[in-house]
């Protein structure tokens, strides 16, 4: 293939992400207006389902204008040379591949997020903040893009510049010790995110003696489940949406509740969603969820080393000089049509995952308290409960509200 093909094949791939993604939001759209399902008839009133059929069409229409902005910019950077331009200017300052790939990326990345910006504002201060969602001042806005850049440039920069320093000293074989690095990196992680990373952005504060906490400790020692860490994160401060998870194993392991999750849902209720999530550990879909995502870097760093160096891919950018940055860039475009096919795998499984955990929290406490948080939730949230059925699959890591609803009535 030459370069002039291989570049209009990156372009032509590039349109076809954004068609698909089009066309799987303009199906799932034309269904905003459907029937709710009896099973779900009590989940909103009347003007509670009008505000959220208002909040999915605003939103569909700003996503779709916030892509097609995204692609228009990108493929018009590829037209005009844009990588080329990059990689001439961060020569200027160092011939040194690994300084060179940080410069490259980061130059880049920076100019992504002040084009990103707009976007991430409106999204927040005008429709989040219309329909009562946003609880974030703008100084905490500014403040987490700031925390979120210095971790980027940190974690980011020290794991690329490894990755590079593997490349130049093992050459292809680099991929190998890539992913050993990316596995060892993923446990820790699991193991610290919440205790390291969460501190920099939420507060969280062990959850207070009381009945929340007697009855989430009963259901524990009922299930086997060792539990001493359960924190309360203040959600609040940003959010009205509740969630909650679970992170670490072994002694690291701790179950984080949201406030709002605690204002929102009475104590069984939080019970069942806590049940939900001791059923991953029991399943030990924490452990395969890593194993699973460190496997599929594996395979992506590995197709990765069998394209990096070739020149053909830096010719179609217009870059003369092969190096791994550039390399990077056209393979992260040539990769899209595998992740499309990987994501629809891993999507697969999780929705099979959250199941199992919805059966685990039926058997251990019950169905009604569990169907009733998932219900207080999708309300509050004012979630889509008539999504398309080919948006589902290719988008949703958990099933519908629906469809969760159905299994946990089964007998």
């Amino acid at each position: 293939m030459t370069p002039k093909l291989l570049f209009y094949f990156i372009i032509g791939i590039l349109i076809l992400q954004f068609l698909l993604e089009s066309i799987l939001d303009f199906l799932n759209a034309k269904h905003f207006d459907d029937p709710i399902p009896k099973e779900l008839k009590d989940v909103y009133n009347k003007e509670e389902y009008h505000k959220s059929q208002n909040y999915k069409k605003e939103n569909s229409k700003f996503d779709f204008f916030s892509s097609l902005v995204s692609v228009i910019l990108t493929i018009a950077f590829f037209f005009f040379k844009g990588f080329a331009y990059v990689d001439a200017f961060a020569r200027q300052f160092s011939d040194n591949e690994i300084v060179l790939t940080l410069l490259f990326f980061g130059i880049i990345l920076l100019a992504s997020s002040l084009i990103s910006l707009p976007f991430d504002y409106y999204h927040t201060f005008v429709i989040e903040e219309k329909y009562g969602f946003n609880k974030m001042d703008k100084k905490t806005f500014w403040l987490d893009k700031i925390k979120n850049a210095f971790l980027s440039i940190l974690i980011g920069g020290i794991l690329l510049s490894i990755i590079v320093w593997f490349y130049q000293k093992t050459g292809k074989n680099f991929w190998i010790y890539a992913t050993v690095l990316v596995a060892l990196f993923s446990v820790f992680m699991t193991l610290f995110y919440s205790s390291l990373i969460v501190p920099l952005f939420n507060k969280q504060t062990p959850l207070k003696d009381g009945e929340l906490k007697q009855a989430i400790s009963e259901f524990a020692k009922k299930t086997g489940f060792k539990l001493d860490n359960i924190y309360v994160i203040d959600g609040s401060k940003r959010s009205t949406k509740a969630n909650a998870y679970f992170s670490g194993f072994g002694a690291k392991k701790r179950i984080v509740l949201f406030d709002t999750l605690i204002k929102d849902l009475n104590t069984n209720e939080i019970v069942a969603v806590l049940a939900h999530e001791i059923g991953h550990y029991k399943k030990k879909h924490v452990f395969i969820n890593m194993l699973l995502s460190i496997l599929l870097t594996g395979l992506t760093l590995y197709l990765l080393s069998l394209m990096v160096d070739n020149s053909i891919l830096s010719e179609a950018l217009s870059v003369k000089k092969p190096s791994f940055h550039i390399g990077l860039i056209a393979f992260g475009v040539l990769y899209t049509p595998i992740s499309v096919i990987t994501e629809m795998i891993m999507n697969l499984i999780s929705r099979k995952m959250e199941y199992q955990a919805d059966d685990f929290a039926k058997k251990h406490f019950n169905a009604t308290d569990l169907i009733s948080s998932l219900k207080k939730l999708s309300k509050n949230s004012l979630s889509n409960l008539t999504p398309h059925k080919t948006y589902v699959f290719f988008n949703y890591s958990h099933p519908t509200l629906f469809q969760r609803v159905k299994n946990l009535l089964q007998v």
